[in-house]
C-alpha cells in the first residue's frame, strides 16, 4: 500500500502581498457600498454626453401596476420586477423608492453628500495601496513571477485543459499547487491590468476638478454618461470577480485559503522531502 502523501506548509504570500490584500478588502467594500449610495441619487445609466431621462439604457424605478407600487428594473429592452430589492425596496410594510436597498449602501440612510465623502476617502486608500502593491511587485519580482502565465501555460491545449479542470471543480496539488495556473494567472491581469485602471479613469471623469484640467478624457470614454456607465460596468465586473473568487475560495479548502493570507503559508502534499514545514 502506499503511503499517504505527507501535507507540509509553505510560503506562498508575502507579507506586503497579504497586507494590501487586506486592505483591498476593507477599500473596495466601502467602494462598492458607498457608490451604491451615488448612483441611488439618479438610479439609471446612459451612453453619450448627456442624459436622455425618457431612454435610460438601464434604470430602478418604482412604478404603479394595477394601483400597486412595484420595483421595476429595465436593462435595455430586458423589464424585470424587482419589488423588494431594487427600485422599491425594503421589508413589506416599510418599502421606500431608491435603486439599491439600504443594507447594500453606505451610508444606509439617503446621504449623497456622505456616501461622496467615503467614496472619494476609500478611493484614495485603494489608488495608493494599489501603487505600493505594484512598486512591490515590479521590484521584488512578484508580477514577473507569479502573475505573468509561461509560455507553455499560455499553450491552447493547457488552457483548455485547466478550463475543463475548474469546471469539474478539481484543483492543483502537490507541487502544481505552489504556484498560481494560467486562469488564476490571467483573471488576476484582467482585473489589475483592465478592469480596475477602467473603474480609476472613469471615476475621474465624473471630477468636475479634474475634468478641468484634463478635458479630454471624458471624450476618450465618448461622453460622461458613458463614463459613467462604464465605471458602473467596471465596478460589476469587479464584484462578479469577488464573488467567483470567494466561492472557489471556498471549494478549494477554505482554511488552507484564509491562513495562506493570513501567515502567508500554503499546505501541499508531498511524497518526499520538500523545503516547508508541517502543518
Amino acid at each position: 500500500m502506499a503511503d499517504k502523501p505527507a501535507k507540509v506548509l509553505v510560503r506562498r504570500h508575502s507579507g506586503v502581498t497579504r497586507i494590501t490584500h487586506w486592505l483591498n478588502v476593507l477599500a473596495v467594500s466601502l467602494l462598492l457600498m458607498s457608490g451604491l449610495q451615488i448612483f441611488n441619487a439618479h438610479p439609471a445609466l446612459y451612453w453619450g454626453a448627456k442624459s436622455t431621462f425618457a431612454d435610460p439604457w438601464v434604470s430602478m424605478r418604482k412604478v404603479e401596476v394595477a394601483g400597486q407600487p412595484r420595483g421595476i428594473t429595465t436593462v435595455g429592452d430586458l423589464t424585470f420586477d424587482t419589488t423588494g430589492l431594487f427600485g422599491w425596496s425594503g421589508a413589506e410594510g416599510a418599502r421606500e423608492q431608491r435603486g439599491f436597498p439600504a443594507w447594500a449602501t453606505v451610508p444606509s440612510w439617503r446621504d449623497l453628500g456622505a456616501g461622496r465623502s467615503w467614496h472619494f476617502f476609500f478611493a484614495w486608500v485603494f489608488v495608493l495601496n494599489g501603487l505600493v502593491y505594484w512598486a512591490w511587485g515590479l521590484i521584488g519580482g512578484h508580477v514577473a513571477r507569479d502573475l505573468l502565465p509561461t509560455r507553455a501555460q499560455l499553450r491552447p491545449r493547457n488552457i483548455l485543459h485547466e478550463i475543463a479542470t475548474h469546471a469539474r471543480l478539481q484543483f492543483p496539488r502537490g507541487e502544481a499547487a505552489r504556484t498560481y495556473n494560467v486562469i488564476q494567472k490571467l483573471t488576476y491581469l484582467l482585473v489589475i491590468v483592465v478592469l480596475l485602471p477602467l473603474m480609476v479613469l472613469t471615476g475621474l471623469c465624473m471630477s468636475p476638478g479634474f475634468n478641468a484640467t484634463v478635458p479630454g478624457l471624458i471624450d476618450l470614454f465618448g461622453g460622461r454618461q458613458s463614463a459613467r456607465t462604464i465605471h458602473f460596468l467596471s465596478a460589476s465586473g469587479i464584484v462578479l470577480f469577488i464573488v467567483v473568487h470567494l466561492a472557489l475560495v471556498v471549494v478549494s479548502g477554505l482554511w488552507n485559503n484564509i491562513r495562506s493570507m493570513i501567515t502567508g503559508r500554503y499546505a501541499i502534499e508531498v511524497s518526499g522531502e520538500v523545503e516547508g514545514k508541517r502543518p
